[in-house]
């Protein structure tokens, strides 16, 4: 067993999200038990995770989605607090980062996407690697917008939704962002991709792909941002010798 403020030390140090300007509570959300043996680790902090957790008597929840976003309603009513209550009654914590789970250059959503993908990393558009969210590489080799469509779902298991620009084929460069990142595709091009990845996708997104010449990849916000937290997961069952096991539940957004 571990102490549970040991585990909240060692991600503080490991991700540092004081760097980082959120939406949300980065660190521990929930106090549980001081011990922890068991860590169960998903993206989004939803009630059938916590059901997952409550039957593998987990310890601790470890999420990249936890609670107290921006603007959100304060009261603890409904599901709210359906899902507070089943984390208070069981004593179990709940431990969240969000940027600085995207951002890390080591096991972060972004590194663990290109690592999956098997892209060559160039470094960041918008920061250092470690620090910034719009990732830039190089794919395998030389592709054309439908063969880096395929090779993305067939990575992820899971079709991506593909923009072409026109009169545009050759993709030697990529830019990457997991996520709800699909605004950065301006930054992309400025970058100088012929490609943009992301997990989302608004009605203005086409629009730009089309008329700036860069393709755009709607890969899953949920299929991109799996990585993270089950790396960070893995990495503190190996440091502290703690059991973990990361759920993945079923999300096609």
């Amino acid at each position: 067993m571990t102490h549970r403020d040991t585990l909240v030390a060692a991600c503080a140090s490991k991700l540092q999200p004081e760097r980082f300007k959120d939406y949300t509570v980065n660190g521990l959300q929930v106090e549980g038990r001081d011990e922890v043996r068991r860590v169960l680790s998903g993206v989004t902090a939803c009630q059938a995770l916590l059901d997952e957790a409550l039957a593998w008597e987990a310890d601790l929840v470890l999420v990249h989605h936890g609670y107290f976003w921006k603007n959100e309603p304060v009261a603890i009513t409904g599901m709210k607090r359906r899902r507070l209550q089943t984390l208070l009654a069981h004593d179990i914590s709940l431990l969240a980062y969000h940027l600085p789970l995207d951002a890390h250059a080591g096991l972060g959503n972004n590194a663990e996407l290109g690592r999956r993908l098997g892209f060559t990393v160039e470094g960041c558009a918008d920061g250092e690697l470690g620090e910034g969210l719009l990732w830039l590489g190089a794919p395998p080799s030389v592709m054309d917008a439908r063969a880096l469509a395929d090779h993305v779902g067939e990575r992820l298991g899971r079709e991506a939704l593909l923009v072409e620009a026109p009169e545009s084929w050759r993709i030697e460069r990529v830019a990457w962002c997991t996520g709800g990142a699909q605004d950065m595709i301006t930054a992309a091009w400025e970058a100088g991709a012929d490609a943009f990845i992301s997990g989302e996708i608004s009605e203005r997104t086409t629009h730009l792909a089309r008329e700036l010449g860069i393709h755009y990849l709607c890969a899953g916000h949920h299929a991109t941002e799996r990585d993270g937290v089950r790396a960070l997961g893995e990495w503190l069952a190996g440091e502290f010798g703690i059991e973990h096991r990361f759920v993945d539940i079923d999300n096609p957004a």
